[in-house]
Order: C-alpha cells, then sequence, then structure tokens
C-alpha cells in the first residue's frame, strides 16, 4: 500500500484529501435509477438516472443511489485502487459498494450507497464518503475499457 508522501506525490491535486493511508473522495452528484438496465452478451445496457437535487441529499430507507465524486481522477500506470467506505457511513448504516481502480484509469469515479436503516439519511454535497488505497501493481497494463474519459 501506497502511503502519504507518494500520495501527494503521484495525486497532486487531491493533496488536501490525503490521509496517511489513502485519499479520502467526496461526494459530488446522487442519482436515483429510473428504469431497468442489463448486461447481456457483454453489451452494457445501463439504467437510466435521475439526479437528486444538491447541495443535501435525501436517502431513503432500503434504497440504493449512484454517487459520483468531486472530482476526475487519473490513476498512473503502474497502480491501482481500492476503495473503502468512511466508518461514518458504515456507523450510520449507509453502505458504499465499490469496484477496483485499474491502472492508467482516467475519469469521474461512481460508487452505489445504500441505506439499510429504517430511516432517511442525509448526506451534503462535498462530504468525504470513500477512501481510496493505491497499490503497486508489477507488470500491468492499461484500462482500456468502456469507462475511460
Amino acid at each position: 500500500m501506497i502511503g502519504e508522501q507518494l500520495l501527494k506525490k503521484l495525486f497532486p491535486d487531491f493533496e488536501e484529501l490525503v490521509q496517511p493511508a489513502g485519499i479520502d473522495l467526496r461526494v459530488d452528484k446522487v442519482y436515483r435509477q429510473m428504469g431497468p438496465g442489463s448486461l447481456i452478451d457483454d453489451e452494457k445496457n445501463l439504467p437510466p438516472l435521475e439526479m437528486l437535487e444538491p447541495p443535501i441529499y435525501r436517502l431513503e430507507p432500503g434504497k440504493a443511489y449512484l454517487a459520483s465524486v468531486d472530482r476526475m481522477i487519473e490513476i498512473p500506470e503502474g497502480y491501482a485502487m481500492l476503495y473503502l467506505p468512511r466508518s461514518t457511513l458504515l456507523r450510520s448504516f449507509v453502505s458504499v459498494q465499490t469496484a477496483v481502480g485499474d491502472p492508467g484509469f482516467r475519469g469521474t469515479l461512481q460508487f452505489l450507497l445504500h441505506n439499510h436503516g429504517e430511516y432517511e439519511y442525509t448526506l451534503k454535497r462535498g462530504e468525504r464518503i470513500v477512501q481510496a488505497v493505491v497499490f503497486p501493481v508489477e507488470g500491468s497494463g492499461k484500462y482500456s475499457g468502456s469507462y475511460q474519459e
């Protein structure tokens, strides 16, 4: 895992968000699902979304939402990111589901938020929701998937 000093060097646009063992990422936009989606024979059909009105997002109990972070990220070749939820969300019955950030990915990250609680959870735009931890990857290629911006 990469520590604070190298994180600041590799990700200068995130310097104020660097922690001892990762980078905090802040929520920007939150969306609700408005229809079906599918993945058939590797053909992606993403569901239509409706953006919630910022700056205060109200997450209904038992519902899932898609959240984007407040800036683009570029993961250098030779490194990968794993994303972990901030503990405050978990202690509030809200989970964050994530995927791996591949070497060479450039774009806006999105995560799935799910309110597992019995009550509404209120989240303000700009709050830290995820910590990204970075690992060196030996012999890696570069991401060239459909989510590259």
